[in-house]
């Protein structure tokens, strides 16, 4: 049983990418734009590679 319960643990990981994009006012800002990209598109686009490594990370270790 402390298997299931340790896999449960690693995938709340998953949870942080998924409130960091739900909480939209958080970053619906124009600054500070990196290469011309507004915070808004940036921060976005930031959680993509991210969220590819959490995703690596709790399937590694749920493995």
């Amino acid at each position: 049983m402390q298997a299931k319960n340790s896999n449960n643990a690693w995938g709340l990981l998953l949870l942080i990418p998924f409130v960091a994009l739900l909480w939209v006012p958080f970053y619906n800002r124009a600054e500070p734009a990196v290469a011309g990209f507004p915070f808004f598109y940036w921060y976005q686009f930031l959680w993509i590679p991210l969220t590819s490594l959490l995703i690596y990370i709790v399937h590694r270790r749920t493995k």
